[in-house]
């Protein structure tokens, strides 16, 4: 029998997924790709999960696609990369551009090439002091994937995306933190109980609007100002009548820790 090569787990409203080969420093899979979808899916469907938390195990977050492992081939006997693209890691980066709870990639380690990128999918990046991030792609004579040539030029500017992707640097954690690319640095002696406090507080926080606002920053990329007001407006006014807007104005005025329920 196969081994599953993610763990998945449950604290309170945080669900957190760890991509779990360590000896091949979490590199991609097509068996990773389908039980990281089934977990995400799972996860969706919870009511009782508000945040999921993406991590690697051991000393990297993930190295990217496997290049050891035998990768699909056009008739003409040359490497087939759409049809990988296509089904794992399209299907996948949409998914966690769509996500219907809040995401974040803690970076323990290393996430290099399309893992970098997945990780960018995500509405949050933290990491470790010893992390880095890296556009590998030219190394092996291929162009970014998994959406880093729309993900990264949207963070970063269109002229540092492509430096970053022509060079192949490596980011460290100090320099993706300066950048915008990541939230967060922790200390890597303990990085999985900071990120998990971090991810465990925002789980905390009222999902209605924070769902919302997921929304208003994607839909602003291709907004006009006027357009973007207009948006603010309804969800403003969706978030105002929500019990949980009442329950902040309740805790606030009683100076307490508001309960929110996403209702």
């Amino acid at each position: 029998m196969t081994q599953p090569v993610i763990t998945s787990m449950r604290d309170g409203a945080l669900a957190i997924i760890t991509l779990n080969r360590p000896e091949r420093l979490n590199a991609l899979t097509s068996q990773m790709h389908v039980e990281l979808r089934a977990a995400l899916a799972e996860h969706a469907a919870d009511d009782a999960v508000r945040v999921v938390m993406l991590t690697g195990a051991g000393r990297a977050f993930c190295a990217g696609q496997d290049l050891n492992v035998d990768l699909p081939r056009g008739p003409d006997g040359r490497a087939d990369l759409e049809e990988t693209l296509l089904r794992e890691y399209n299907p996948l980066v949409l998914t966690l551009a769509d996500y219907p709870k809040l995401t974040i990639a803690a970076l323990n380690g290393p996430a290099v090439g399309a893992a970098a990128n997945i990780a960018l999918a995500c509405d949050i990046a933290i990491a470790s002091d010893t992390a880095m991030l890296q556009q590998a792609f030219s190394k092996i004579a291929l162009v970014p994937d998994a959406g880093g040539t729309w993900i990264l030029p949207r963070l970063v500017g269109p002229k540092r995306a492509l430096a970053l992707m022509l060079t192949a640097e490596a980011v460290s954690a100090e320099e993706a933190l300066r950048m915008g690319l990541i939230a967060r640095i922790f200390g890597n002696a303990r990085f999985a109980d900071e990120a998990r406090a971090f991810a465990l507080s925002l789980a905390a926080g009222p999902p209605l609007a924070q769902q919302a606002m997921k929304q208003a920053v994607r839909e602003s990329l291709d907004n006009d100002l006027a357009t973007q007001l207009t948006l603010e407006a309804r969800l403003q006014a969706k978030c105002g009548r929500s019990d949980d807007f009442e329950e902040g104005i309740a805790a606030f005025r009683e100076k307490r820790a508001p309960v929110f329920r996403g209702r």
